[in-house]
């Protein structure tokens, strides 16, 4: 029997996380999958050690290299219409998939799922955590995720559960120089697809000292700057000149990528007094009010300290300005 679901694992030296994660998707109330587990060259041998009496599972070794190859390798070998993605060191809950295929089957615009998520540690988790969990599990909706994913990636990637014909549209994951999951949804969201999250917790995501995002140099804040700057200037300006809110090393730094991307960029806003009336990159410093006398330009709020988006949202809002179309978080 075709299952319904294809669930893809790429697995480099998984350790003792891996059975657990194996264990939480073969548990699942939703029992109409499969499991590939995709080997990318591992030499700590807990994937030798799967040994399960479930033929769900299936253990692949990847021929080539890296994350983004073993999971387009065992999209090549799954079945199932609906094609979910997992990571060796996390803990997919058991209503998971009842959860995200009703949404889907509710929401048939939608072609990516993704969930809602519950951080956790073996140490206890900083603040700044908790906010990125916060911010995390209230951007659901297809239109909140459209606006806000020029912030970070709203889809945590081992929750994302696609159509079939979505992942084969976009070709799976490809390898940039800049982390490959953000990238696809990226280009997901330029080929025009809808994507959304169900009301639920679906995965327990671990936060540890190895993960990719904390170990490969894909994932520093200036590459994931990089990928933003290219999406905003290849799709979502459309040719529109931007002014960037933020004269500091974040507005600095998403300047000059956007200058190189070939982006109208027509000047800096900012709040700090000194830098008022001052140039920034051969550019002017216009106080934040500069924004009523906005005319094509577009926004980017280049600010990303603890409750400035709060506080900018409120107050573009007295001033009628739309988020997503007058301006557009990039921090």
């Amino acid at each position: 029997m075709t299952p319904a679901v294809s669930v893809i694992l790429p697995v480099r030296d998984g350790g003792p996380y891996l059975n657990e994660a194996v264990d939480s998707i073969l548990d699942s109330v939703f029992e109409e999958l499969e499991l590939l587990v995709v080997d990318d060259h591992s030499t700590d041998g807990f994937v030798g050690r799967l040994e399960r009496a479930d033929p769900r599972l299936r253990v692949l070794s990847h021929t080539g290299e890296g994350v983004s190859g073993a999971f387009n390798y065992g999209l090549a070998h799954a079945s199932g219409p609906f094609v979910a993605r997992m990571d060796a060191d996390d803990i997919s809950l058991p209503n998971r998939f009842l959860d995200q295929l009703e949404y889907l089957e509710r929401n048939p615009e939608v072609a990516i799922c993704g969930g809602k998520v519950e951080l956790f540690s073996d140490q206890p988790l900083a603040g700044g955590n908790l906010r990125y969990q916060r911010w995390l599990n209230q951007c659901v909706t297809p239109r909140q995720i459209h606006q806000e994913l020029f912030i970070e990636s709203p889809i945590p990637n081992p929750t994302a559960l696609f159509r079939r014909e979505a992942i084969d549209r976009l070709g799976g994951y490809h390898n940039p120089g800049w982390p490959e999951d953000y990238d696809l949804f990226l280009r997901a969201d330029t080929a025009g697809m809808r994507m959304g999250k169900p009301g639920k917790v679906v995965l327990k995501w671990r936060e540890h000292g190895q993960r990719l995002t904390h170990t490969s140099p894909r994932y520093t804040i200036e590459r994931f700057q990089a990928a933003k700057a290219h999406y905003l200037v290849h799709d979502r300006l459309n040719g529109r000149p931007v002014i960037i809110w933020g004269a500091g090393p974040t507005g600095r730094s998403l300047h000059d990528l956007l200058a190189a991307e070939g982006a109208d960029i027509r000047g800096f806003l900012e709040v700090h007094p000194r830098r008022i009336g001052g140039t920034k990159r051969q550019l002017p410093i216009w106080p934040i009010e500069r924004v009523d006398l906005l005319q094509d330009e577009l926004v980017l709020v280049a600010v990303g300290a603890a409750g400035a988006r709060t506080k900018i949202r409120e107050w573009m809002d007295a001033r009628k300005k739309e988020q997503g179309i007058d301006y557009l978080f990039v921090a």
